[in-house]
């Protein structure tokens, strides 16, 4: 009796493990590497027939299903473990989630000027030129407030002349006596003269009571033009002409003086550059150009006269002053460069002043 072939083995079924309801699909992973233990097997196995064969084929079997099945269990383990970092919080239904801060606030770009020309491009606008669709620059404050118009000259007062008790002087119905005795004693000097009519500005302060106007200041001496003066210094005109001037011109050039030529008598105004009033707007002073002699010579009174008139003019100048309280010529200032100026402005103690 042949003794009975084995029956091969029945495949043992590998232990099912029970998977989750809904298993993740695990990320890829590289391709499991076979057991090297069952391969050495594989290889160390001897050949024992078919039946041998059957029972390594299902041993290998088993061992590749009870692996597999553990590396799908340690996968499960191990998925709770990459799944436990915390996941950003959603945010509350309501509130906003900003994002946070940074540390250092990042200082914002600059914005362009549009006052200013643009000057570092190739397109940029010509200075001056304003880019179209700009807005105009607002006009800047000035640092310092506008002046205020300036007032004409004389508004506040300031060209009015300065106070002068003479600007008052008017006419009396009567002359007074003083001036009547001045004109007796004009006549017993040989003075032609004639009467004139009162003048005053008041705006200006120019007064002229009693004026005359000299033809001569003495029996040969004419006086040109027409000199309206106040008698007072009509009379020491002539008086001056007399005993002075006509002395000196003989005495220098063996001539008689014929007449005198005056630059200046009564005229309203005030001195050059001041606000006080001149004496010539009180009839007070004569101007004399030149003098004239009876042999034609002619004497002008300048800064640099020939040496003979020069001597003549010195000493008149300088004998004028005492008869007159103020003396002026070439020297003095640029307004008396070409006539003598005399005066008999009032001076306290009665003193003068010459030059």
């Amino acid at each position: 009796m042949q003794p009975e072939a084995p029956q091969p083995a029945q495949p043992e079924k590998p232990d099912q493990t029970v998977a989750p309801a809904v298993v993740p699909v695990p990320e890829p992973r590289p391709e499991v590497a076979h057991d090297d233990n069952a391969a050495h097997d594989d290889k160390a196995a001897p050949d024992n027939g078919d039946a041998t064969a059957g029972r390594n084929l299902e041993q290998d079997k088993r061992a590749r299903a009870s692996h597999d099945a553990s590396n799908l269990l340690n996968e499960e383990k191990s998925r709770p473990q990459r799944q436990a970092r915390p996941e950003p919080a959603a945010p509350e239904p309501g509130v906003e989630n900003e994002p946070e801060p940074p540390e250092i606030a990042p200082t914002p770009t600059p914005k362009p000027d549009k006052s200013k020309p643009d000057t570092s491009g190739p397109d940029a606008a010509k200075p001056g030129a304003a880019e179209p669709g700009a807005a105009e620059p607002e006009a800047q404050t000035p640092l310092t407030a506008p002046k205020p118009p300036e007032k004409p000259a004389d508004a506040d007062g300031s060209k009015k002349m300065l106070p002068d008790p003479r600007s008052a002087d008017r006419p009396a119905d009567k002359m007074p006596e003083g001036e009547v005795a001045c004109r007796e004693r004009l006549k017993a000097l040989g003075v032609e003269f004639e009467e004139h009519k009162a003048e005053s500005d008041p705006e200006i302060g120019c007064s002229i009571p009693y004026p005359i106007v000299l033809k001569s200041l003495g029996k040969s001496i004419a006086i040109s033009p027409g000199t309206e003066l106040n008698c007072p210094m009509a009379e020491a005109a002539a008086r001056f002409a007399a005993d002075v001037i006509q002395p000196a011109a003989k005495a220098d050039f063996g001539a008689e003086l014929k007449s005198i030529d005056q630059a200046s008598a009564f005229v309203c105004r005030p001195r050059h550059g001041t606000r006080k009033l001149s004496e010539h707007a009180f009839g007070n002073a004569l101007d004399i150009a030149s003098f004239k002699l009876s042999d034609g010579t002619e004497i002008k009174v300048g800064p640099t006269p020939p040496e003979k008139d020069a001597k003549f003019l010195n000493a008149v100048r300088k004998a004028a002053c005492g008869p007159f309280k103020t003396v002026l010529g070439p020297g003095a200032d640029a307004d008396h460069t070409f006539h003598f100026h005399l005066d008999l402005e009032p001076r306290r103690h009665g003193g003068t002043f010459c030059q």
